[in-house]
């Protein structure tokens, strides 16, 4: 089957055709049987249209991006706090990353500097460290290290206050 849009050239009306083939269209317009349903003229034409392609296996659907609220906190380079922002899915790929989505991560990196310029390196002693200072044992500070996974767990369930850095901290004296 081929669907063809059609219009009335007495009318302008526009509608659809189905035939099984073109040339089943064109002996059907040679014998008067092709008809406007709206007015009943028999002049009618071939209206154009926009041909369906397919798209590629491996290609993605762009979807839009929100655009950025004017004058947000985010713009300000001491932002503390990053308002949310509504933004429509993102087809996961290689492409840059969204505006709004960079200057959250600066903000968020940015935060977690300024945290941990106030925090003592304990390296892999944070469990321990952790755990001593929560029973009382040594005397409570900011600090930030190592554990393994097993480690922060058990540090949760005993209800010690531990939470993941948002991005990796090398240790001092490895940073370059």
């Amino acid at each position: 089957m081929i669907v063809f849009d059609l219009e009335c050239r007495t009318g302008g009306h526009r509608f659809e055709g189905w035939f099984s083939s073109s040339d089943d269209y064109a002996r059907q317009q040679e014998r008067g049987l092709v008809s406007c349903p709206e007015c009943g003229m028999a002049e009618v034409i071939k209206a154009p249209m926009a041909p369906a392609v397919a798209r590629k296996g491996n290609q993605q659907v762009a979807q839009p991006r929100a655009a950025p609220p004017a004058n947000s906190e985010a713009d300000s380079p001491d932002a503390g706090v990053v308002s949310p922002v509504a933004v429509s899915p993102v087809a996961v790929s290689n492409d840059a990353m969204p505006p709004e989505a960079a200057r959250m991560m600066m903000a968020l990196a940015k935060m977690q500097a300024r945290a941990l310029e106030k925090s003592r390196w304990v390296g892999e002693n944070f469990a321990e460290a952790s755990r001593a200072m929560h029973y009382g044992e040594r005397e409570a500070e900011p600090i930030h290290g190592q554990a393994t996974l097993e480690e922060a767990r058990d540090l949760i369930e005993e209800g010690v206050a531990v939470a993941p850095l948002p991005f990796p901290v090398a240790p001092p004296g490895e940073a370059n």
